[in-house]
């Protein structure tokens, strides 16, 4: 499994301090050993979503990521799809709540002078309005995990929020000609794979895992790097890493 990093450094005179995060999104009860270098080097660990797979009864991946995970960094999580899907989703949520993962399940907390949210997949693209309107209120740099980048677009966008991290979308599964052929939540041809969109307020990543019968083609899986730092407001992206095995 080859997994590719993309770095990217946000500038915010609301970040008090530069932090390094890693954007875990999509891992669909895969592997990770080969990250685990990258999660030891950040001072946080941003899962957004779909940390089991709803196609499959097992979760013993999922379940050492709990684990071994918060002994790299804080680790933070908001449910996706498959989490709300899943067959053993008490059991499940019962791991992660014995787990030293902290659950964002449409609420916020601080860390190093930011605010963290996580924004939990609901039916029918629906979202906890209430939780986003409190969260547009509270004080400084506020980011936002939502795993769907249409529930972004039809619920996020136009808040006071300074970055929200996305998933779901696959990077399109096949991507030609640099734009993606089907994501789930927005169909054939989406307009929303991977990337920057909204004016960089919005971050959306390839996802580290295949949940699909369908192979991945010209679309490598991603572990995301986002550096945060105070400045002036701008981002910037650059592959910090070929894919490797």
């Amino acid at each position: 499994m080859k997994r590719k990093r993309v770095e990217y450094t946000m500038y915010s005179p609301k970040i008090p301090e530069s932090l390094r995060l890693a954007v875990v999104a999509d891992l669909h009860d895969a592997p990770f050993e080969d990250v685990m270098a990258d999660l030891r080097a950040c001072d946080a660990i941003l899962v957004v979503g779909d940390l089991v797979n709803r196609h499959r009864s097992t979760y013993e991946e999922a379940t050492r990521f709990l684990r071994e995970a918060p002994e790299a960094a804080p680790v933070f999580y908001s449910l996706g799809n498959h989490e709300r899907r899943f067959v053993h989703r008490e059991e499940w949520m019962e791991r992660v709540r014995e787990s030293q993962v902290r659950l964002l399940d449409d609420e916020s907390v601080g860390f190093r002078g930011i605010r963290l949210g996580g924004l939990s997949s609901r039916p029918y693209g629906e979202a906890n309005l209430d939780f986003l309107a409190a969260f547009s209120r509270e004080e400084g740099f506020k980011l936002l995990l939502c795993h769907h980048p249409e529930v972004y677009r039809n619920h996020v966008s136009g808040n006071d929020i300074d970055l929200t991290l996305c998933g779901h979308a696959h990077g399109g599964q096949i991507q030609l000609f640099g734009h993606g052929l089907f994501a789930p939540g927005q169909g054939l041809f989406p307009k929303m794979t991977h990337g920057l969109y909204d004016q960089d307020r919005m971050l959306l990543s390839r996802g580290m895992s295949n949940s699909a019968g369908v192979p991945r083609i010209n679309n490598p899986l991603e572990l995301i790097l986002l550096n945060l730092r105070p400045g002036e407001n701008t981002i910037i992206e650059k592959e910090t890493y070929s894919a490797h095995e």
